[in-house]
């Protein structure tokens, strides 16, 4: 690696896609594809700085270039923390997107399609992804975007590399409003998480119990309880302190979690009105998720 790498003309971007192996590398890389990425798989990390500068020198003919990186480097691996350090120290304009599942989760993908890790060897499966996790914490520590794949499937990974990176020549923050339930978990991904248990559960209600958080019957109820209101004004607000921050900081990704027990009915009223707040009120570009909506 070289000692000064090439910076890209201003209108380049460089991503770097890597994480766990059985987190969806390969869909996301497919979902840059289709957004009119050049996608290089399975880079050496030495090779990323020569990448670099033959984008400088491509005269705009290259302007978004996405290099996934992963374990298949083996002895190799370490050098691509290095050469990202390097870039990000100098203020060089490469991103990190790092994708991330749980140990279970990747256990049951690496079982469903009868493969060993690539850090298996002669251990467990779980010996190889700890390996791995281990070995990646360094790169994880500094990606720009981190999105947890244990609860997506290729379509939601998919649209959520879309949200993220999908929004040419924009350079405004893009944050996804996410409804979810306490009892399936807190999204590993969010960056903000608020608890909205504090009010009465429709699920209670038998007249409310099969609606969701989407249809007037359950919003009017939950939207009239007391509280409900205040909370969305006094957390809009504290938003926007925290908005305002990401946009010094050129985030240009953000994840708000709204909890309640099962991500049917008070998560989903208050997402939804949330988010029709923040949209009229920030210059974020802001899109609604319902993550457990549906589950039973």
């Amino acid at each position: 690696m070289t000692d000064h790498p090439a910076t890209p003309d201003a209108g380049v971007e460089v991503l770097v896609l890597t994480g766990m192996s059985g987190a969806g590398r390969s869909t996301a890389a497919n979902a840059l594809e289709d957004m009119d990425w050049y996608v290089v798989d399975n880079l050496p990390p030495q090779m990323i700085a020569p990448l670099v500068e033959l984008v400088a020198r491509a005269d705009g003919k290259l302007p978004k270039v996405a290099v996934v990186a992963d374990v298949r480097g083996r002895g190799m691996f370490s050098a691509l923390e290095e050469a990202i350090a390097d870039y990000q120290d100098q203020g060089i304009g490469v991103r990190v997107l790092f994708l991330d599942a749980s140990d279970e989760v990747l256990v049951r993908r690496f079982e469903s399609v009868r493969r060993p890790h690539p850090l298996q060897a002669d251990g467990t499966l779980i010996e190889g992804i700890e390996a791995e996790r281990s070995a990646l914490a360094g790169i994880r520590s500094r990606a720009d975007i981190t999105i947890d794949t244990s609860d997506l499937n290729v379509h939601q990974l998919g649209a959520e590399v879309r949200r993220a990176f999908g929004h040419e020549g924009s350079d405004a923050l893009r944050i996804t409003v996410m409804s979810f339930g306490f009892k399936y978990g807190i999204p590993k991904d969010a960056d903000n998480v608020a608890d909205v248990r504090f009010l009465p559960n429709p699920y209670w209600i038998p007249h409310l119990r099969e609606f969701t958080g989407q249809d007037a019957p359950v919003a009017d109820y939950v939207l009239a309880q007391p509280g409900a209101l205040a909370f969305v004004d006094r957390y809009c607000s504290a938003l926007d302190v925290v908005i305002e921050g990401y946009l010094r900081e050129n985030r240009t990704y953000a994840t708000v979690a709204i909890g309640c027990t099962g991500g049917k009915h008070r998560s989903v009223a208050l997402t939804e009105q949330l988010a029709r707040r923040l949209a009229d009120r920030t210059p974020a570009a802001v899109t609604v998720r319902h993550r457990d909506l549906g589950r039973e």
